[in-house]
This record gives structure tokens, C-alpha cells and sequence, in this order.
């Protein structure tokens, strides 16, 4: 079951590319994009506050 506000892999794999923080990119990766950007789609479509993001998007 895909969640509410997630990418699907299509939309995923059309942006994953442009991303900063991949592996062979310099200096600190992100260690999940795709969660990342989820978070952003979360926070853009409910309207809440950055403190009110579910934890299951991380800290």
C-alpha cells in the first residue's frame, strides 16, 4: 500500500538525478532523498508546521 504523500517510482526516478547529496557527489550525502522530498510534499500539502512532521520522515 503506497502512502498518501509519497513519490511514486515514476515520479521518483524522473527527479532522483537532480538531487544534491548522491553518492558520487562531493562533500555529505543525504542518506534518503526520496524521504526527503516526501517530507517537503507533506509539509506543501497538509499546511503544518516543520515541529509537526510525522516522525516516520525522521528528524
Amino acid at each position: 500500500m503506497q502512502r498518501r504523500h509519497a513519490l511514486r517510482d515514476d515520479q521518483w526516478e524522473s527527479i532522483k538525478d537532480a538531487l544534491p547529496g548522491k553518492i558520487e557527489d562531493p562533500g555529505r550525502t543525504c542518506s534518503d532523498n526520496r524521504l526527503f522530498v516526501e517530507a517537503v510534499m507533506w509539509i506543501a500539502k497538509t499546511g503544518v508546521l516543520w515541529r509537526d512532521l510525522p516522525s516516520t520522515y525522521g528528524s
